[in-house]
Parts: C-alpha cells; structure tokens; sequence
C-alpha cells in the first residue's frame, strides 16, 4: 500500500491504519489530513494547507538524488514544502527545479519565499508569467482587488519576487531532462494565458495545474472521481479549455496530477464530465447575462448544477458538506464567467460550444 505522513496537531508521527492512501481514496481520520502522500514514481502530493485540507496540493518529485517541486501553493505554506523535505530525507540543495504551472498565486505566490531556501534551484516559468513572479505588483493588486486586503494577507502572505537570473522559460514543447527524466512543457490556455501542463513519461502522467479542472478528494465515491472545470477570473476562455483538454487526452496518460487535488486516473471520463461541465456553465453564464442580480442567480444555477451531478455521482445528500467543500470555487467561477461575459459583451467572436468546435 501507498503510505501518508500524518499531522496531529502541531506534531509528526508515522502512519497507521486510518491513513493510508489506496488507489484515489484516502481513508483517514477528518480531523487530521496527511502532510504527504505517496504516489509512485516518485511523486508525492503535499497538502499546502490553502484554505481548508486537501484544497491545494504541491507535488514534489524525487529523482534518484535531485528533486523537484511543482507548484508551491502559497508563501504561507512554504514551511509543509521544507518539512515534506525532511520527511523524504530531501536536503534543500538537492532541489534542482521549482515547476510552476501558472502564476496564480495559490500555484505560485509561496515560489520566491521557497527560493531562499534553496539554494540551487531555478524557476521555470510560461513565458507570459515570467514578469509577474519577477515584479509580482500587478500579480498581488489584481488579487486584492478580488479578495480585499485582509483576505489576502490571511491566505497568501508576503509574495517575495523571484531574481531574474534564477528563472527558466517554458516554451510550448519544450523539454527538460531532469536527472535522466525527461519532462515535457505544453501550453494550455483557457483557464489561465500564462499556463502550462508538464509531461512526464516516466509517470505515464501530466501535472495539469487546473488545465484538467479541479477533483477534490473528499468528492470521491462508489463511482470514481468527480470533476469540475476551474473559470476563475481573468482569462478564462471556453473554447481553449476544451482544446487544452483534448490536448491532454493526446498524450493518451494513465493518469494526471491536479493541483486540486492531485492525482486521478479514470481520464477520459473525466474529460468527458469536464466538457460537458464547461458548456453547461458558460449556458447558465449567458442564461443569466442580462438579469437582475446576475451574480447572485448565476451562483445559485452553478451551485444547483453542482448538486444535481453530486446526486448522480452518489455522492451524501448534505448540503452543508457540500458547501464547506465547494462554496468557494462556485464563488470564484462565477466571477470568472462574469468578467469572460463582459468580454463577449464587447466582441463579436460569440460562443461556440464543445459539441460544435
């Protein structure tokens, strides 16, 4: 069986039996959710502690003696990110690469406060994302400007900008070889311009950031995995997510590792939902354009939609569960879908669905 490292509290111990990891599940005691849980292959997810538990995940790649982080959730969660070290007996210097799949900050705000305390490792970055994470100003006052000042400082910290001499760019197609691994860069728009997947053949899997939608791991019943697309606000476009999906499903993998959160494998199900899921909302966005209060029934026609396939999923008829769960990303979908109908407001390009591209 794949093992999880546990917290209790302020504390570390080994593992027992209420928290090991098989497959997708996690069977765990609620209370206290694993720092680290191994996947195979070297990967392990670690909980970055954004928001709630098993909300945000960093995936840290071991490689004989180098190793690597994708994403890094947050400065605040840069203390899991050098325990998570430890714990796989990693030292700092040994980090040879900081993979960051775009530059929205529960990916990417903890990657120049991570840098300081690694002394060898580079950055590699879309190159539309380069500027923000060197002079992270515009980055951190567009984010303000969503959350409000307060919020902020509680979920993301100090964002520390990252030297311009440590920093690689992800071309689309790119490839880097990291200690004999050979990781392909891939661009993939629709959630975010500045976005990239990473290939690892190794694996047989993708590190997708939100490219292949977020599946949370307490969602998980009898009948597999659930997703949901990601629309949060600035660039979300439709018809590149589906393409960016698609592109995904090209390289045929056993499996791709979310940002939220990490792994699943029933891939072109998956898919499949995502697609669908797309289309019905960017239906309920334009159901609800012109309407009094859009903001508000556009939520609710999400939130309902949400339900209606958590049914179909098997998932507990508890709306308050749901809620603590998805309340925030139903929240941050609507704004994306808000600002991308003022786009369309001012273009005459339209929409087209999956089903017509």
């Amino acid at each position: 069986m794949m093992r999880a490292y546990c917290r209790f509290r302020s504390s570390w111990e080994e593992p027992n039996d209420l928290f090991i990891r098989a497959g997708a599940t996690m069977i765990r005691d609620d209370r206290y959710p694993p720092l680290l849980t191994e996947l195979g292959y070297g990967i392990s997810a670690v909980d970055t502690d954004y928001i709630r538990p098993l909300m945000d995940a960093s995936h840290l790649v071991v490689q004989g003696d180098r190793a690597a982080f994708i994403d890094t959730g947050t400065a605040l969660s840069v203390p899991n990110l050098l325990r998570a070290l430890e714990l796989k007996d990693v030292a700092p210097a040994a980090v040879e690469y900081v993979f960051l799949t775009h530059v929205h900050l529960d990916h990417a705000g903890g990657a120049g406060a991570l840098l300081q305390q690694l002394p060898d490792a580079k950055v590699v970055i879309h190159p539309r994302g380069v500027q923000h994470m060197i002079d992270p100003g515009k980055l951190v006052a567009g984010t303000i400007a969503v959350y409000g000042e307060e919020n902020f400082a509680r979920l993301y910290g100090e964002v520390v900008p990252i030297d311009e001499d440590r920093v690689l760019i992800a071309g689309d197609g790119d490839k880097i070889v990291f200690n004999g691994r050979e990781l392909e860069f891939i661009h993939t728009r629709g959630h975010a311009n500045h976005h990239y997947c990473i290939v690892d053949a190794f694996s047989d899997g993708i590190f997708s950031g939100d490219s292949f939608g977020l599946s949370y791991r307490e969602l998980d019943t009898a009948a597999g995995e659930f997703t949901l697309p990601t629309t949060t606000p600035i660039h979300f476009d439709p018809e590149a997510a589906h393409l960016s999906i698609e592109r995904i499903l090209s390289y045929k993998p056993a499996a791709v590792y979310l940002t939220h959160y990490s792994r699943v494998t029933d891939i072109r199900r998956l898919a499949a939902d995502l697609h669908v899921a797309l289309d019905a909302f960017v239906s309920l966005a334009l159901d609800n354009a012109d309407k009094h209060e859009r903001t508000q029934r556009m939520q609710d026609a999400m939130r309902d939609y949400l339900w209606g396939r958590l049914d179909e999923h098997g998932y507990e008829k508890d709306d308050d569960r749901r809620a603590a769960i998805l309340h925030k990303d139903i929240e941050l979908n609507v704004m994306g879908l808000e600002v991308w109908l003022d786009r369309q407001a001012e273009s005459t390009t339209g929409w087209k669905s999956h089903e017509s591209t």
